[in-house]
């Protein structure tokens, strides 16, 4: 029977340890597999003796080494607390431990060679929270995608002190249903009961009844199950939501940027929110009304802060509305998790890794999944991590010196997946890096001075296999693979030059970003050969000036100098490495009109910011990079100014008079609703001691009623007012200066203008005065 990993863990029962999955059967059972297994680390085999001396070690040669060629012996110890101690104490005594650090459950998942996909032979009997355990099953790696785990999706409504609990509202395939503390008896989709304690009660029942796999809500860890376990503290019930009779916990965390955690045995309590920014998808605000409105199209049906008032009143007075609501919430967040491909996304990064669902995001412990395996079938053992973090920084990628001006027809050449690329061409490997070389005649020298073997090591091979795999999937359309390929991928580079990743070496690292700084300087000077102006570059990109009198033109230039310059990369890395060469310049896009910004109040070129008028589809389309329209923390109003600007230049037309108006009717008060300002806290209000920056001034007039650490706020005559105790007038002259001016200015410096003698009256200039 083929299956998928939810929850892997292990329990001590007399003195063994034992790995436990939980997890879903294809044919839909939930299932418990229960092995024996027995820890363990290495050291180096002439170390052996004196580790025994130390203390009673069971210990066995092996055939593997370490990364210095030295054998290394194995160390196996009865229980997973052992390790730490037993590593501990050899430290103590100058002993290197390898690989001491894996969690046990990994390191069991990982000797399987099992990435979330198992198949399960044995016998198996009923359980009291799973259809199957399975005691000492033989157990191997599949391949196998679910499509049929169970999704829970709840939400709970309060008073507005949020401390009595009205309702809680539960969305699965099976049930859908509104679990109310009410004496009515004619309310559509409702359980009634006579308190707050049958609804949690009946609550605890369900979540068994139903067999989630995946239990989630829209910021329901840090709101409602806090709230939840708070009361079933108080009614004495126990917070068993796992698929074995043990406590959930939570872990509430009060920094803003660290996640809460629910641990229920064999489920993934994976909170909306937190599935959204780690599946790269950037909106506005994560409130759940703005996601419904992008993913589904759909809205709450109670809107605004007014709506918690609104809440307390439906309960009083029209029950039948409030569970309308509180069910409609629950199915946003289920339907959010389909329609988005969160949910499908989240387990094709799993299936990749051997991650839970709830840590794909761990990219250090990804890594370890994936290279471990194979490091071990090369005969070597990794060191344990050391999490002393590294003052010296890694190099980044190269960002040259940009022109600034407005432009015509600018082409983009960006390199495909640069750093996989480069890892793969330049063979650039933990395993394959030799830090002390005695002679570098056959090695390949990277721009740092890092040397690495000319034979294949792992991480090329597995950049091969994973391009493989995402240009297959590409070809099926199946675009969560894709994504999910694309990346593991690109976490690669990140995880080397993290300080707490095993395989962390500032030389290796820098060996990628200095080969990326050395191609893009060597594509701008190829390009400058064949005749073309390169007015910026960055990382992977390059832009090109192709002097072209139209679209087709410039289009023509553009296919031109991406196959020139491949041809002379692969030419240029066969003859200089004796390598094959994968790295691929491909023509992105054709800007139709580009412009360059200067750095505010110089006339020195700006970095990462740009715009520019593109074609797609038939239709001209604006793009921002970098610029105040595309940053959260820029009000509407700024970023409708600078678009509407940019239209009128990029199209020719003249912007004098447009400025002037939009200046007088943001004082009229026309633009009200979009001087709204969108900050985040990174901590409690009440940590800020060294500075208080407005949003946090605003945070902190909310008092009590913060519940979200995106504060919503207007800069008034009085200062800073968060929008739900918006009292005093609108600082129009503070917009004027700190949004409109500034954006104006950076336009204008390029027409040798300037915002306040253009609000003065002076004549107007087009593009054509430029």
């Amino acid at each position: 029977m083929k299956g998928f990993i939810v929850y892997p863990t292990y329990r001590i029962l007399e003195d063994k340890a034992y790995i436990y999955l939980f997890g879903r059967l294809e044919n839909g059972e939930s299932f418990l597999t229960i092995n024996q297994y027995s820890p363990y680390f290495y050291i180096k085999k002439t170390d052996s003796k004196k580790a025994k001396e130390l203390v009673k070690l069971e210990i066995e040669d092996t055939n593997l080494k370490n990364f210095d060629d030295e054998e290394v012996s194995k160390v196996i110890l009865k229980l997973p607390k052992d390790v730490h101690e037993i590593k501990r104490l050899l430290a103590e005594n100058k002993i290197v431990s390898y690989e001491a650090d894996l969690k046990f459950e990994m390191r069991y998942l990982i000797d399987k060679g099992i990435r979330s996909a198992i198949k399960i032979e044995g016998e198996h009997k009923k359980g009291e929270f799973v259809n199957r355990i399975y005691e000492e099953p033989k157990i191997e790696s599949t391949e196998y995608i679910p499509t049929n785990l169970k999704v829970f999706s709840f939400d709970i409504e309060t008073d507005m002190k949020g401390t009595k609990l009205f309702c809680i509202s539960i969305y699965t395939d099976d049930y859908k249903k509104v679990l109310i503390a009410s004496d009515k008896k004619d309310l559509k989709h409702a359980e009634c009961f006579a308190d707050e304690k049958g609804v949690l009660e009946r609550f605890v029942q369900l979540v068994k009844e139903l067999d989630p796999d995946i239990i989630t809500g829209w910021n329901m860890i840090d709101f409602d199950l806090k709230l939840i376990f708070e009361k079933l503290k108080y009614y004495k019930i126990r917070p068993v939501f796992g698929r074995a009779d043990w406590d959930s916990h939570l872990r509430i965390e009060s920094a803003f940027q660290i996640d809460s955690k629910a641990d229920f045995a064999g489920r993934q309590v994976l909170d909306g929110i937190q599935l959204v920014r780690t599946s790269f998808i950037k909106i506005e605000n994560y409130k759940l009304d703005t996601a419904a409105q992008k993913f589904l199209g759909k809205e709450k049906l109670m809107h605004g802060d007014d709506r918690f008032k609104e809440i307390e009143e439906s309960y009083k007075h029209d029950q039948q509305k409030l569970i309308d609501y509180n069910l409609v919430d629950s199915e946003l967040v289920y339907e959010i998790l389909y329609k988005a491909g969160l949910l499908d996304l989240t387990i094709q990064r799993s299936i990749l890794t051997g991650m839970p669902l709830e840590r794909v995001k761990a990219s250090v412990a990804s890594l370890d999944a994936v290279y471990l395996p194979r490091l071990k079938k090369k005969g070597y053992v990794a060191y344990s991590s050391n999490h002393d973090d590294d003052m010296e920084r890694i190099k980044g990628g190269f960002v040259m010196e940009s022109k600034p001006g407005i432009y015509e027809f600018i082409l983009v050449l960006d390199f495909k997946s640069l750093y996989p690329s480069i890892i793969k061409t330049f063979n650039i490997d933990p395993l394959s890096f030799v830090a002390h070389p005695k002679n570098k005649e056959d090695l390949i020298v990277a721009p740092n001075g890092a040397c690495f073997r000319n034979e294949d090591g792992i991480l090329p091979q597995i950049i091969s296999e994973l391009w493989q795999q995402r240009d297959k999937a590409k070809k099926e359309k199946n675009k969560y693979a894709s994504n999910a390929i694309k990346i593991l991928m690109n976490s690669f580079f990140g995880v080397l030059a993290n300080p707490t990743c095993r395989f962390h070496s500032l030389d290796v690292a820098n060996a990628i970003t200095h080969f990326g700084q050395y191609l893009i300087k060597l594509t701008a000077q190829k390009i400058k050969e064949e005749g073309y102006e390169v007015i910026y570059g960055d990382t992977d990109s390059v832009f090109v000036n192709s002097k072209a009198k139209d679209y087709d033109e410039a289009k023509k230039t553009g296919d031109h100098l991406a196959g020139h310059i491949n041809k002379f990369f692969e030419k240029h890395i066969k003859d200089e490495y004796n390598r094959k060469s994968v790295m691929e310049l491909e023509f992105e896009k054709v800007y139709k009109m580009f412009f360059m910004p200067t750095i505010r109040g110089t006339e020195l070129g700006s970095k990462k910011r740009y715009a520019g008028l593109l074609q797609k589809d038939g239709e001209e389309v604006l793009d921002f990079v970098g610029l105040e329209s595309v940053r959260s923390d820029w009000t509407e109003a700024a970023k409708k100014f600078q678009m509407k600007l940019f239209d009128l230049i990029f199209h020719k037309k003249e912007f004098d008079k447009f400025i002037k108006d939009f200046v007088k009717d943001l004082r009229a008060g026309k633009h009200d609703e979009d001087l709204v300002y969108r900050k985040s806290l990174t901590k409690a209000p009440s940590e800020y001691t060294k500075t208080t920056p407005p949003h946090v001034k605003a945070a902190r007039l909310l008092g009590p009623n913060l519940t979200t650490n995106v504060i919503e706020y207007v800069q008034t005559i009085n200062g800073p007012e968060p929008l739900q105790k918006l009292k005093s007038k609108i600082d129009y002259d503070h917009y004027i200066e700190k949004q409109i001016k500034p954006l104006a200015d950076s336009i204008l410096i390029l027409f040798g203008k300037k915002f306040d003698d253009l609000c003065k009256g002076h004549s107007q200039k087009g593009l054509g005065d430029y």
